[in-house]
Formats: structure tokens, sequence, C-alpha cells
């Protein structure tokens, strides 16, 4: 298939999509309720092809995969462990089908890459001097032993009477919403705590081991520090207040940790066929990677065009935020002198766009 009919490719071989990125139309005003069920239900839309199958693999996980409530009331090392080992061989299985098919064997080639380039093997900012090693050594040693404590917590605490409980059976109206709502808070809570790991001194100690993926991959998606770990999947202990089913912990979790894959993919689309592909959605937490002061949602809720750091993709949006990192670096720089007596060079990395950030992330305390 020919990925410039969708887009354009520069000198370097970097494509990017025609078009600009949009939020779902969920808080669209005036409310089109056309162009919203379309949303839902379109072949890829709200649901489908993400959703769903997140959704799908969530109930054969709580349905046949996970230990019964009688044996979850007390810790043991038992279930703890089949449960480490579960989700190791779902996320290896997940995350490795993305990896071996676009990175392996490369089955679609450059074909709507948003980076030209492939993932580093000598590269010293990387455990081992590879990306995909790296990616497989935060993954495998901190994102699922955590996935999996957060699981083991919300189960015993389950078991035990200690969440409010809602049966789905007497409640389906009710769990079936809550359900719907899961990516809608999985994004607004990325947002807060992604916000947070940008504040200098955690970005400079934590998230900083994420954003080394400038060019990433799908192993990238939970290539993470311990810390941004425990931040990320802390989204599911919402439940120990809310109302809930076992169904609904489990499907936020599964969602947290396979939904990076195809955000970070570095692809646009996948092909599946000769006239077909499927999006991935991932443009718009490219460039975050690519800019690292945008961006910090999923465009699923207008997050960051409430609080201004929304980034299109166009021409326009990009000027905006040059311009929003320049009068935040003369304020910095303002501020520092102030402290010092002398202004500091800024000592920042550069962007694509030549102009340098702050220092280790977004925000700096003087904002």
């Amino acid at each position: 298939m020919e990925d410039l009919a969708y887009g354009t490719r520069n000198k370097r071989g970097d494509w990017k999509p025609n078009g600009k990125i949009q939020f779902a139309p969920v808080l669209d005003w005036p409310f089109r309720p056309l162009r919203f069920i379309k949303w839902l239900v379109s072949a890829d839309g709200f649901f489908l092809p993400w959703n769903a199958t997140f959704a799908l693999i969530a109930f054969l996980m709580w349905c046949f995969l996970t230990p019964a409530v009688e044996s979850t009331q007390h810790f043991s090392i038992g279930w703890i462990v089949y449960l480490f080992i579960r989700n190791a061989l779902i996320v290896l299985a997940f995350y490795g089908a993305w990896h071996i098919r676009l990175y392996t064997q490369k089955s679609q080639g450059n074909a709507f890459k948003y980076d030209a380039k492939w993932p580093p093997k000598d590269n010293s900012a990387f455990l081992f001097h590879d990306q995909t090693v790296d990616n497989l050594i935060w993954t495998f040693a901190s994102a699922v032993p955590i996935w999996t404590m957060f699981e083991a917590l919300m189960l015993w605490a389950y078991s035990n009477g200690y969440t409010r409980y809602v049966s789905w059976s007497e409640h389906p109206i009710y769990c079936t919403l809550l359900i719907m709502a899961t990516p809608f808070w999985a994004d607004f809570h990325f947002y807060l705590i992604h916000r947070m790991i940008h504040w200098r001194p955690l970005y400079r100690d934590v998230h900083s081991v994420h954003h080394n993926n400038v060019n990433p991959g799908p192993f990238s998606g939970l290539a993470m520090h311990p810390v941004e770990h425990l931040l990320y999947f802390s989204s599911a202990l919402i439940y120990l207040v809310v109302p809930s089913n076992g169904l609904h912990f489990t499907t936020q979790l599964l969602l947290k940790a396979l939904g990076p894959a195809q955000t970070h993919s570095g692809f646009d689309k996948l092909v599946v066929g000769r006239d077909r592909t499927i999006d991935t959605h991932g443009y718009a937490h490219y460039l975050h990677h690519k800019y690292f002061e945008c961006n910090y949602a999923d465009a699923l809720i207008p997050l960051d065009k409430w609080f201004g750091t929304f980034h299109d993709g166009t021409p326009e949006k990009q000027l905006a935020m040059e311009a929003r990192l320049t009068a935040r670096a003369a304020k910095w720089n303002r501020t520092t002198q102030g402290r010092n007596g002398s202004a500091p060079s800024l000592g920042g990395r550069p962007t694509a766009t030549g102009l340098p950030l702050l220092p280790f992330g977004d925000d700096d305390g003087v904002d």
C-alpha cells in the first residue's frame, strides 16, 4: 500500500499523516449525536478495534485465568506468582506480535513509519546500548511485577469485601457504562501523573527513562522507571471507592498494560491487506516523544487543549508550541538570573525545531 496517499515524507524519510489530530467527539458543543454514534460504532471508532480487543482479553482473563475468590483472601506466593507468569506471557505475546511484525519481519517496511530510522543498537542512553534490550528489561523487570502487585492488591481487597461490590447481573446498565468509562478514566489519570513526572526533578530521575525512546517501538510503551510504573498502574485504585465488579479493575489494569503497544508502535497504520489498514492512533503520543512538551494525554478528553499543550500536527500548532517554549525559557532565564545574579546557559537538549527545551522536562517550578 502506498503510504504517500495518506501523508507526506520529508527529506529524512520521516512520514507524517495528512490532516490533523482531532479529539473524540464526546464533549463537542453543540453536541452532534450522529457524529458521536458514528465514532462509537464505526470500524475505527471507540469500540473497534482496540477497546473491544482489550475488553475481550480482560473478560477472558477474569473468567478463566484469574484465581478463585476464595484463594485470594490471603496473600500467598503461589497465586501471586501465577498472576506474574500469566501477565508476563500476555505481555510477551501481545507486544511480541507488534514487534515481530513491524521490527523483526519488517512486513510493511517503512510504510506509515513516523521516524525513518530503526531503534538503535549502539546508544549509551540505553541499557546494554540497545533500545529493544533496554525496553525488554524495564518491561519484564518492572512493569509486569508492578502490574501484578496492583492486581494482587485489588484481588485481595475484592475477596475480603474492601471494595464496593456491584453485581453485574443486578446492575447491568451501570456496570456496562462503567466499563465504557474505563478508557476515559485511564486518559484523565494518565494526564495527571504525566504532567507531574514532567516536573524537573521527577523528569530527571524517573521519566527520562521512558523519554530516552525518542523513536519508540512497541516495547518502549512500558519501558519506564519503577516509580513511574507505580504511578501509572495506580489508576486501578479508584475501584476501592467506586462501586464496581472485579472485571472493572481487571480491564483498567489490562488497558494500562497493553494499550501502550499501539501508541508506541512507531507506525500510524498497520497494513492488513492490499487495500486495508488499521489506525494505531499513535501520532499524538509520537509527537510527545518527539517534542516532549505537548500531548500529555491521548486525545480522548481534550485536556491538552484546555491546558494549552495540544499539538495537532499542523504547522500552526508547531509555531504555537515554539512560542510557548521560547516564553517559558525566557521566564526560566529571568528567574534563574534573579536567584544567582547572572544568566546561565539554558543547558537544555535541542528539539527537532532547534529551540532549546528546559532541562529535565516541562514544569520547572516557576511557571
